[in-house]
């Protein structure tokens, strides 16, 4: 077949579109900015809902990866149309492909940008990513000071679903994996009260909702309602105020340690690319695919196709599942042409 095809992004996306181009019979480079493969989920304990390790996911990919041509540590700084081709500059180097697949992912939304939360600004309030680290390096959280809480609040859509930061949408992810980690906190720290704010339980996915009844039989409590300020009491102890919007009635409450939910953003690196081919944001600033409900790995640039969080928030499940159709759509591209 001798087609060459470039992957940007060494996320899961990144790793399955290649798996499974490579499969097809195509010579594949994959491009990773980053010194490792995995993206953000590399950096993650366990995966929700089955609470899986994810090392365990981002080994299988890795274990499936043949002949992929990989590039790590390597910036893709621009990308030319040639002769119905395409010239990837990455590192002052240059391959010629005939199509491209971007799996640029996202990034985490900057919780100080939310100066109200606290985060920066008060030693014990940190992100879901830092607990995360937590959990995979002590196996539960722990304060600045070395002590473990008793008191965790979590603080449901930080960088979701707030006009005031530009971020209109839903993170898709964020009310699952507070579910997980709270259930986490109680199961390493029985003895704690755990509190999840949030503005509306969006469990949809298959197991979600019995996450949900877990965390509840483990004496996680639930309150709906949105945080409007933090201040640091003695001893870095947080005290939170918000509404609980059920009762339409103020809320306060001290804790040790507060975790924001924060949401998937737009990666700025990919601002560039899009310019490059000619290729415009959606609304919300994530790549905009050519049609939402039917050609949803397609892009309105010929030879370019998507795949996984770039497009908006996706879970690994919808990241694989979108792998698996952007590599058939190049496929049927490159076999037509």
């Amino acid at each position: 077949m001798n087609k060459t095809v470039a992957v940007i992004g060494g996320g899961v996306a990144g790793l399955e579109t290649s798996i499974q181009l490579e499969k097809l019979g195509y010579n594949v480079y994959l491009f990773e900015k980053n010194s490792q493969l995995g993206g953000h989920a590399e950096k993650w304990d366990r995966l929700f809902p089955s609470r899986r390790h994810a090392s365990e996911v981002i080994d299988s990919l890795k274990n499936r990866i043949n002949n992929v041509q990989i590039n790590l540590a390597t910036q893709v700084n621009d990308i030319k149309r040639e002769n119905g081709a395409f010239l990837v500059d990455a590192n002052g180097k240059s391959q010629k492909v005939d199509a491209i697949v971007l799996t640029t992912g996202f990034e985490l939304f900057p919780a100080n940008k939310k100066e109200e939360y606290g985060y920066g600004i008060f030693e014990n309030v940190i992100t879901s990513a830092e607990l995360e680290s937590m959990f995979s390096s002590n196996g539960k959280p722990q304060m600045v000071d070395g002590n473990t809480p008793t008191k965790v609040a979590f603080i449901h859509c930080v960088g979701s679903r707030d006009e005031k930061v530009n971020r209109p949408y839903c993170s898709k992810v964020c009310c699952v994996t507070a579910v997980k980690q709270a259930i986490e906190v109680k199961e390493a720290l029985p003895s704690s009260e755990v509190y999840c704010l949030y503005m509306d339980l969006r469990m949809f996915g298959p197991g979600y909702e019995d996450l949900y009844k877990d965390a509840q039989v483990k004496g996680v409590t639930f309150i709906r309602g949105r945080l409007s300020e933090t201040s640091e009491l003695e001893g870095g102890r947080v005290l939170i105020k918000a509404e609980d919007t059920l009762s339409s009635k103020p809320l306060k409450i001290s804790v040790d340690m507060v975790i924001l939910m924060v949401g998937m953003s737009p990666l700025p690196s990919t601002e560039k690319l899009l310019k490059n081919l000619e290729l415009e944001p959606n609304n919300d600033g994530f790549i905009q695919v050519k049609d939402y409900h039917l050609e949803p790995t397609h892009t309105k640039a010929e030879g370019v196709f998507v795949a996984g969080a770039c497009t908006g928030p996706n879970n690994i499940t919808d990241s694989v599942n979108a792998a698996h159709s952007a590599a058939l759509e190049v496929h049927k591209y490159l076999t037509s042409k």
